[in-house]
């Protein structure tokens, strides 16, 4: 039987945002591992599944630049320990440049990105490792996306922690504003439920399956009350599906229509989505250093 310590109770309880006592009892259940408890609660609970773009939890910036035809355009995601660095001109200035190079020459592998060389000369390896030196934090270039664009551009940046780009065609500049704004804040997995991946809805089909379960109707109801599930997912996962922020009374796939637009893709970064930010548990260790001082 795996250890259920207090930082992996809080850590499941910030996931599931469920009680102490019913995050300390899944976890038990399912021999600490922490998915298996998070699905165990979805199960008993009906709770939502998490989601992981609302956990930021490494620092950085996220750089993006749109050519003037709006035809080209890129997102960069660099990462650094703590929230002063984030904010120095220097970090900003070497995120923004990478954006540009990532445009110029076309390119979304960072392994490649590393190589190239910046506007002073210097690589953009030899520019991140001066950039540790100065500041004194370690600086990695976690991801980025180069666009050439079926249709055209939009870009929004939330701050510098989040950057959204978006292909599209029809409507107007304005349209394309609203649409990265709308993602940016509602945070669409894809533009449309054929694009969802496979095992992401079969996943969630599992979990919906085994809620309806616990109502213990009949088997055809169970059904259709899975099928309902799977529609109201597949509706608040994509972008088509959500209501319009600017507007809830239509769909993002209605306000489309009504301006003859198409959405092709969309890129969303989030700073540290999906990291897992190392947090010390600090009576664990007093109480450890008293335990071993006896």
């Amino acid at each position: 039987m795996a250890e259920i310590t207090a930082s992996m109770v809080k850590e499941l309880r910030e996931l599931t945002g469920l009680g102490m006592m019913e995050c300390k009892k899944a976890l038990s259940e399912a021999d600490g591992d922490m998915k298996a408890a998070e699905d165990l609660l979805r199960i008993k609970s009906g709770a939502k599944a998490n989601k992981a773009a609302g956990r930021i939890a490494a620092e950085g910036v996220i750089s993006g630049f749109v050519t003037a035809d709006r035809k080209q355009g890129a997102l960069v995601e660099v990462n650094c320990e703590t929230d002063f660095v984030a904010k120095n001109e220097d970090f900003i200035n070497f995120a923004a440049e990478l954006a540009k190079l990532m445009v110029s020459h076309k390119v979304s592998d960072t392994a490649l990105l590393a190589e190239m060389a910046l506007a002073s000369g210097e690589t953009v390896e030899s520019a991140r490792k001066a950039l540790i030196m100065k500041l004194g934090e370690n600086i990695s270039i976690r991801r980025g996306i180069s666009y050439q664009a079926a249709g055209c551009l939009a870009m929004y940046l939330h701050g510098s922690r989040i950057g959204v780009m978006v292909d599209y065609s029809g409507g107007d500049e304005i349209l394309g504003k609203d649409l990265a704004m709308h993602i940016a804040a509602s945070k669409p997995v894809c533009v449309s439920s054929a694009q969802v991946p496979a095992d992401l809805l079969e996943h969630e089909r599992q979990i919906f399956t085994a809620q309806a379960a616990e109502s213990g109707k009949p088997a055809n109801i169970i059904e259709k009350m899975v099928e309902g599930r799977v529609a109201k997912y597949l509706a608040e996962v994509t972008l088509l599906g959500q209501p319009f922020v600017k507007d809830p009374e239509q769909t993002v796939e209605k306000l489309l229509k009504t301006k003859s637009a198409e959405v092709y893709s969309f890129a969303l970064y989030v700073v540290g989505e999906g990291i897992e930010k190392k947090t010390d548990d600090f009576a664990a260790e007093v109480m450890a250093q008293v335990s071993q001082s006896k």
